[in-house]
């Protein structure tokens, strides 16, 4: 079987790669990503010489690349987006471009060329959010209420794959999962700036009040779950991926990470709030266990540890 992954060089892209050619060894992999800021080869070097693994440097808006590359491919898993929601928040127009314009690309080019299946990957930011006193948690019926450009973004790429697959008949999945962390993951999201800037011995900011709640998926699993979701999942159904059952505070993240690197909580430093800050994600990934038999491996207390020591062990990695 041949895939083309877009946006392999980046953290749960790569992530994916690895893990499939580890879980597949007959399987053609091709590696389409732009090299944005967000992508880094170095994070796939311990492969870069497998013999079913191709990497090739361009964009997903670039129809013409794309055509080429999409020929006797059999599955086109879908990472590449732009996803920091600050940089949403400042500049959105990328957002729009890659997340929106660049599914749209490769979404006619797999109907022309019939692809087995196109799977998409998207977030749990699509559904806004949930207040900290709801017991209620984001499922595969939840209404879409992005709140910023990014998650609005990835919303309409979300509607534009469900209307391929209703208008078009094209062969198609989405997993909308929480926050991921783990290894490789790039240094301006919350966990590795965190972790980076106590080993700095500087001050870890922490928006607002610290109380907003998210669903942390370790990356291991995320892509187990989409492996599933290939292997067994429905034709043209969502499937919510998520990694915990309760709910965790970003500021109780911070402590987890300040007590594993044995700091003190003087590091903290509470900042000015984001506009739009979403309070509370939380997923019910009740459909993927049922139908698929995804439960969540890796408890958030030994690989946040694990998480903390590769970037205590793999400093020349990001300090570049």
């Amino acid at each position: 079987m041949k895939l083309l992954v877009t946006g392999g060089a980046g953290f749960i892209g790569s992530n994916f790669i690895r893990y499939w050619i580890k879980n597949h060894i007959t399987d053609q992999i091709l590696n389409l990503d732009k090299l944005t800021y967000a992508g880094n080869l170095e994070n796939l070097a311990d492969i870069e010489d497998n013999q079913n693994y191709r990497f090739i440097k361009g964009d997903i808006c670039n129809s013409k690349l794309v055509g080429k590359l999409m020929k006797g491919i059999d599955i086109v898993v879908h990472f590449a987006a732009e996803s920091h929601v600050d940089n949403s928040i400042t500049g959105s127009d990328v957002f729009v471009r890659t997340n929106i314009v660049g599914t749209h690309v490769l979404l006619k080019s797999a109907l022309k060329n019939k692809i087995k299946r196109f799977h998409h990957v998207s977030t749990d930011e699509v559904f806004g959010a949930l207040g900290l006193d709801d017991k209620n948690k984001f499922n595969e019926l939840t209404l879409y209420q992005p709140s910023s450009p990014y998650s609005a973004s990835k919303a309409g790429s979300d509607h534009l794959v469900r209307a391929y697959f209703k208008t078009y008949g094209l062969p198609v999945t989405i997993s909308n999962c929480s926050n991921n962390y783990g290894p490789y993951q790039h240094i301006e999201k919350f966990i590795p700036i965190s972790i980076i800037s106590l080993l700095k011995c500087m001050k870890v900011p922490v928006y607002g009040d610290g109380l907003y709640v998210r669903d942390w998926l370790y990356i291991e699993d995320h892509c187990r779950a989409i492996d599933l979701i290939l292997q067994k999942g429905k034709v043209g159904e969502t499937y919510c991926i998520g990694g915990m059952t309760d709910d965790v505070s970003n500021l109780e993240i911070v402590k987890k990470i300040i007590k594993i690197l044995g700091k003190d909580e003087s590091f903290i430093e509470h900042v000015k709030d984001r506009p739009g800050h979403d309070r509370r994600y939380a997923v019910d990934w009740s459909k993927i266990k049922r139908e698929l038999g995804y439960s969540p491996r890796f408890d958030l207390n030994k690989y946040l540890e694990q998480t903390v020591r590769w970037y205590e062990e793999n400093r020349a990695w990001w300090n570049k």
